[in-house]
């Protein structure tokens, strides 16, 4: 064999694979613009999910009204429900940074919660990464702390959910799930914020649509057109909670997924005539809220039991815990209008009164108001049998609610009814600007972790 020729083949060999590859290369490469591009993308889409800082844990806070969510890891729920369970809750930041390898449920908006991330209701396995450790002084590795004695757990913290106790699937569940308002703990009979099914809420059933022919199921749907708006929902509008992945971000979804939704319950009202609402596990907890079902403020009562009673019917409830008259005082905050003075309970020797002039009758004391009266007089006692109901709340429901001096102690236990609640969002991400590009590949406010 001629030596040139295996020369020859030699670099024929070595040649072809490397013009191969090179071409296979080709077909798959990038600019540096576009791999900028894409990961800025990237970045991007990571910012809209995790929008907010994880730098802090809100343990240091305090109870805060926020979003909790619930580690399954760590806590395991007990494989018979009526076992007991040592529930926890973390912040949105500690969710992140300490479990966030970890099954997580996103429970959405708690009041007076705080986080239990670093506690003793946390294994020492799953310890604090974000608090400063007192021991060493150093940050990270806090663990069996004291947890807030005054955090309340529902049912929520095990991943059921509504009066149906549900384990909730966010791949699986179809429809809506409204917040209640909570009035009532569980331990108090109420429901402590839980979601809600609205077949749940009126005695349906979950999936009370499954089965329905298809011809019933639009009937419903022109029937109550004017429900299928968006409201604050586990699946897909939250509304305060910051997002943490999977369940109840944003309008989620295609106009497939909405069109996969079921029509809302007969009976449900339309979700644009309600603001919030109160199960009627806290109805029945706290049953002088019943007396309000009907009037200004507030729809007609929504019974579990669409049969037992008439729907436009205000009911009206007399119980123990309804305000008796008494001679409290009222509230001293009074709206513009409200006299000051009130002749029952001024001291007799600062009363006004207009002076006298000589040699003439004394005049008549300037009139004085009357004590504010109760704005729900004319209810009358409904029969005890009276079925459960829930109550809707429309946006100015607050401006309704009596203040008198026997309606108002019943009223103040419960700041959610007195003014429209606060949720804590932890501070912006540093990079939280850098979330628009340009159609060039160029970066439109902070910097990119690629600058």
């Amino acid at each position: 064999m001629d030596p040139g020729d295996g020369a020859d083949a030699l670099v024929a060999a070595r040649t072809k694979p490397r013009s191969e590859s090179l071409s296979q290369r080709s077909d798959n490469s990038q600019t540096a613009a576009e791999f900028l591009q894409d990961q800025m993308q990237l970045e991007a889409d990571a910012l809209e999910a995790l929008p907010y800082s994880i730098e802090h844990c809100t343990n240091p806070l305090g109870p805060l009204r926020q979003s909790v969510f619930a580690c399954l890891t760590c806590n395991p729920p007990p494989a018979n429900p009526s076992d007991p369970y040592s529930a926890a809750g973390v912040c949105y930041a500690c969710s992140i940074q300490c479990h966030g390898e970890h099954t997580l449920v996103e429970i959405f908006a708690k009041r007076n919660f705080t986080c239990d991330c670093g506690t003793t209701r946390l294994p020492k396995t799953s310890p604090c990464n974000l608090r400063i450790d007192p021991a060493t002084n150093t940050k990270g590795g806090v663990h069996s702390e004291e947890p807030d004695v005054n955090n309340k757990y529902n049912q929520n913290f095990r991943n059921r959910f509504c009066g149906c106790e549900c384990d909730y699937d966010p791949f699986q569940q179809k429809g809506t799930m409204f917040q209640c308002l909570g009035l009532g703990t569980h331990e108090t009979g109420g429901c402590g914020e839980d979601w809600w099914h609205p077949g749940c809420v009126v005695g349906l059933g979950p999936k009370w649509f499954e089965g329905m022919a298809a011809e019933k199921v639009k009937k419903v749907e022109a029937k109550d057109a004017a429900a299928n708006g968006q409201l604050p929902t586990i699946a897909e509008d939250a509304e305060t909670a910051p997002q943490n992945g999977d369940s109840d971000a944003g309008e989620g979804g295609t106009d497939d997924d909405d069109d996969d939704d079921p029509p809302p319950p007969p009976g449900f009202p339309a979700d644009d005539e309600f603001e919030s609402f109160l199960c009627y596990k806290c109805v029945d907890a706290h049953p002088w809220i019943k007396r309000y079902a009907g009037t200004p403020g507030f729809l007609p009562p929504v019974f579990r039991k669409q049969g037992d009673a008439v729907q436009e019917a205000a009911p009206a409830v007399t119980t123990d815990e309804s305000p008796a008259p008494s001679n409290g005082n009222p509230s001293k905050k009074r709206k513009a209008g409200d006299d000051d003075d009130d002749d029952d309970d001024a001291d007799p020797g600062t009363t006004k009164r207009q002076k006298s002039e000589a040699g003439t009758p004394p005049q008549d004391p300037e009139p004085t108001p009357a004590t504010p009266t109760c704005r729900l007089p004319g209810h009358t006692p409904t029969p005890p049998s009276q079925p459960q109901f829930s109550l809707f709340l429309t946006p100015t429901f607050r401006t309704h609610l009596c203040h008198c001096a026997a309606c108002f102690p019943l009223l103040s236990p419960h700041p959610q009814l007195l003014e429209e609640e606060e949720t804590y969002e932890p501070p912006a991400s540093e990079d939280g600007a850098a979330s628009t590009h340009g159609g060039d590949g160029t970066h439109s406010g902070g910097g990119s972790l690629y600058d």
